[in-house]
């Protein structure tokens, strides 16, 4: 039996920068991951393959529409075994709140199934291969890495290290999803030039963690360039990142394409001040973290 965590993500920068003829988009964004996770348990069993919820409703009429289950069947043909697997997913994290629950589970289904069948490390490609293939994500969360710069759809990856101490991490989920597809099909890309200044300001982003001094002062370079389709048209998600500011947050984002946003605070004390403040608004859930 192997028990597996799949941890949170948010984008501290994400910039679209064009649309591609097969409708996704190219893009620059950091992922940066956080300590809350879902939780994965499989254990061989079948044949064929089971998956038991729980701890939310994911809307699927049918455990085979789960990435965790496509996850599944794709590693077993990809290496060629007879499906016998049994997974319980326990969610943890809200859906469509821009957290990358989903594709964080597929990806620790992968590693859960890798190391339940004992694939040898030569195996890792092809396990990137099926996480490129069923989600834009879920190739970050293989890698098991704080951070990585991101570029096409989000699968091609760049480990960054961070050179010091880092800010926690408070994060609301203002009670609402935000359905991806919705953003995507509002988005209005910036100009050249803007797009332009946006990567001079995510190179600096990168530079500065890897550099140690990504401290308050200079939070203010974080960007989504999805708040601007989102942002109108969900007051929910607008108030909750008004709300963090309000309260002293160094900065605050919506993370990928909503419905979470976050704010970073360098004063652990603080930080937990606002996430009781926050906690106790009707319909949110909160969650005081850090990057892991």
């Amino acid at each position: 039996m192997v028990k597996i965590r799949a941890r949170a993500k948010v984008n501290l920068f994400l910039e679209a920068t064009r649309r591609r003829p097969d409708g996704y988009h190219d893009l620059a964004t950091l992922f940066a991951r956080v300590g809350i996770h879902d939780e994965l348990t499989l254990k061989k069993a079948g044949p064929g393959i089971v998956l038991r919820t729980s701890g939310g409703d994911l809307g699927l009429a049918r455990p085979a529409d789960n990435i965790v289950y496509k996850a599944a069947e794709r590693f077993f043909a990809a290496f060629k075994l007879p499906p016998a697997v049994e997974i319980s997913l326990k969610k943890n994290l809200p859906v469509g709140a821009g957290l990358g629950g989903g594709s964080s589970d597929a990806a620790a289904a992968l590693l859960g199934l890798a190391r339940l069948y004992k694939v040898p490390r030569a195996g890792f490609p092809k396990l990137l291969k099926i996480a490129s293939a069923i989600g834009s994500d879920v190739a970050f969360f293989l890698l098991d890495e704080p951070f990585a710069e991101g570029r096409g759809r989000g699968e091609k990856l760049t480990v960054l290290k961070a050179g010091g101490p880092l800010p926690h991490v408070v994060l609301v989920y203002p009670g609402a999803p935000v359905y991806t597809k919705e953003v995507y099909g509002a988005l209005k890309l910036g100009t050249s030039a803007e797009i332009r200044a946006r990567l001079a300001g995510f190179r600096e982003l990168c530079g500065l963690i890897r550099k140690g001094k990504f401290v308050p002062g200079r939070a203010g370079v974080l960007f989504n360039r999805l708040e601007e389709p989102v942002l109108p048209r969900h007051p929910a998600v607008r108030r909750a990142r008004e709300r963090l500011l309000a309260l002293g947050a160094d900065a605050a984002l919506m993370s990928g394409s909503g419905a979470s946003v976050f704010g970073l605070c360098g004063d652990r004390a603080k930080a937990a001040a606002m996430a009781a403040e926050l906690g106790r608004i009707k319909g949110y859930r909160v969650f005081l973290s850090k990057f892991c």
